[in-house]
């Protein structure tokens, strides 16, 4: 049953041989992997307008110059990432630059940064477009909607789980559609918003103080910063390209290079198209309505085009989530490779994507929803932190990397990752100072203890590894004496084989332990053993208190004090029922006994399991 589920969810399994059939073109790579950055567009404008209108109505047309700024930067760091793309083929990014040129702990930081940043994505896009779902529906008088937020949320979020663990390929095929939908409205909106602006040859609209609240902030550079800060969520998503770049197809560098030029171009253009007319219609931040909803209703009205966008914008919030899903199994899995994250992270599931991966940010971001009631605007202080802190040290990295290669134009390769890096560095600070009491300090706190938590992983599996090692391991010697401790909690078929199999291990010294919970039932036991016992000694172990684990792990330690060359077997004889749901009726005594004596040195614990039949094959 369950099997049948998870085919009908997942889809069949694929052949590890058909593993480079799931490269991805450069078109559908766009949608894969550009999702997070293009749907900023949605909310970036929003949130620089969100810190502006503090000062009151008079800052609101600084939108342009903060925006024009920051495209500029979003410009630098793309060639940047060109350049990171071309010399680090393989992908990894962030995490594998600074950890060959930086060293370990950079290297770590620039990861525990990304899989914050990614949770953060997921959360944030999630929520973002329900809340576009909710403006839509508030526009034509569903009001009611926006109180299911969380719910929604939720559920946007398993169905992106359940279609990434589908595949790669299959999911990008899927999400391609709506992407470039997307583009292409926003691309429509900004045209037709200018035409129709400079066509009219009216002033720009001014914004309706009803939405404006007084100003409680005085317009300087420290508002400024923040609203530059606030609105550099633009970048994030930028970096998810070079992370990726092995899912192409070949030649895998040049066509993610390709790709990641062309995202920028696309990005760039659609944020200044947005902010531009922001300002020009008088957009300002509402709890009902977004910006892009604003705009659009002015420009458009509110008939089919309006219908359009705004669930081209739903829809590509929510599956901006997808950049991540893609981004953050993989990172898990480099960092699982290298011994950072469980090993579960590095396996691929039966649809060649890592499973574990996927369904550990599923999670993740559930939780954040509900932690922040689906509130994009809340999240948002959190947001961009983790990602210009990988910015950071991927481009001083990469200086690094050059001054060590001197490849042939090694010298402009330096200066352009060197101004990235600087520039990236000053908006990190700048982040910092203007949302640290906003939360910016609780992923400040984050990132350390992950890194510490990597550390302390990748000991355990050192210190494993050396313990396992034959350097120091003695040659296998005879064994002098075997003894095979037979589990019985009353006389049925089930035990027999149990006892068959003891008595091929150790047929000199195999015994039965039964532990007497009542003394009636104990009697009736001693009679059957004489009859089916095949003649292996039965101890009976008196339990006053009704324990059965502690009288068995007695016996064990007396047993195991006996003889020092002694190997000890307890065997324990399981019936297994012929459908799943039967096992809810049975107390699982074995799965208790069998996990205390996981963590008993010098014991092997053997399961001899007796498979009962259906009542169909019964009758």
């Amino acid at each position: 049953m369950i099997d049948t589920l998870k085919r009908i969810l997942v889809g069949q399994p694929i052949e590890t041989a058909a593993q480079h059939h799931q490269r991805l073109s450069k078109v559908v790579a766009l949608a894969v992997f550009s999702s997070d950055a293009l749907s900023s567009v949605a909310y970036a404008t929003e949130a620089i307008l969100f810190v502006l209108v503090l000062a009151g109505a008079s800052a609101l047309p600084l939108v342009i110059p903060v925006s024009v700024g920051i495209a500029l930067l979003l410009l630098i760091v793309g060639f940047s990432y060109r350049q990171t793309i071309h010399a680090y083929p393989n992908g990894g990014g962030a995490y594998i630059v600074a950890h060959e040129n930086l060293g370990e702990v950079p290297g770590l930081i620039a990861a525990a940064s990304l899989l914050i940043d990614y949770v953060l994505t997921v959360a944030v896009s999630v929520s973002s477009g329900v809340f576009a779902i909710t403006s839509l529906a508030a526009t034509w008088g569903y009001t009611g909607l926006a109180d299911y937020r969380v719910e929604i949320a939720l559920a946007c979020i398993a169905l992106i789980t359940i279609i990434n663990l589908r595949g790669v390929k299959e999911s990008g095929a899927i999400f391609s559609v709506p992407t470039y939908i997307f583009i292409l409205s926003m691309i429509g909106l900004i045209l037709a918003g200018l035409a129709k602006h400079f066509l009219s040859g009216a002033a720009p609209i001014p914004p309706n103080p009803a939405h404006i609240a007084p100003a409680t902030e005085t317009l300087g550079l420290f508002l400024l910063l923040q609203a530059f800060s606030a609105g550099c969520t633009a970048m994030t998503g930028v970096e998810a390209i070079s992370n990726g770049v092995p899912a192409f197809k070949q030649p895998e560098s040049k066509n993610a290079a390709r790709t990641l030029l062309v995202m920028v171009g696309i990005l760039g253009f659609m944020f200044l198209g947005i902010s531009v007319l922001g300002y020009y219609y008088g957009a300002v931040p509402r709890e009902d309505q977004s910006v892009v909803s604003q705009i659009a209703s002015q420009v458009v009205g509110t008939g089919p085009a309006y219908f359009i966008i705004q669930v081209a914008t739903a829809l590509i919030l929510v599956l901006a989530a997808n950049t991540s899903y893609a981004d953050f199994p993989r990172l898990s899995s480099l960092l699982s490779r290298d011994r950072f994250l469980p090993r579960q992270f590095a396996s691929r599931g039966d649809r060649l994507v890592f499973s574990n991966g996927i369904m550990a940010l599923g999670v993740f971001a559930a939780l954040l929803v509900v932690a922040f009631n689906a509130r994009e605007q809340a999240m948002l202080p959190l947001y961009a932190i983790g990602v210009f802190i990988s910015f950071t040290l991927s481009q001083w990295g990469m200086v690094r990397h050059w001054l060590r290669s001197r490849e042939s134009g090694w010298q402009t390769s330096v200066i352009i990752n060197a101004i990235g890096a600087l520039l990236t560095a000053i908006v990190f600070l700048v982040i910092i100072a203007t949302r640290f009491v906003h939360g910016a300090w609780a992923v400040l706190v984050l990132i350390p203890i992950l890194v510490l938590i990597f550390r302390m992983i990748r000991q355990h599996y050192v210190d494993i590894a050396h313990q396992l090692s034959l350097a120091e391991a003695k040659p296998i010697g005879a064994i002098k004496r075997h003894t095979a401790l037979v589990l019985v909690s009353g006389i049925h078929r089930g035990v027999i084989p149990a006892l068959e199999f003891a008595r091929s291990i150790a047929p000199d010294n195999t015994t039965a332990l039964y532990v007497e919970l009542d003394p009636e039932d104990s009697l009736k036991v001693r009679t059957k053993w004489a009859q089916w016992g095949c003649g292996v000694p039965l101890e009976v172990l008196h339990s006053p208190y009704r324990s059965l684990v502690r009288p068995i792990m007695r016996y064990v330690n007396e047993m195991d004090a006996l003889y020092d060359d002694d190997m000890l077997s307890v065997i324990i004889p399981e019936f297994i029922p012929s459908k799943w749901w039967q096992h809810l009726l049975h107390n699982q005594t074995a799965l208790a006994i069998k996990a205390a004596l996981l963590f008993r040195r010098g014991v092997v614990v053997i399961s001899v399991p007796y498979h009962l039949e259906g009542k169909d094959k019964l009758s």
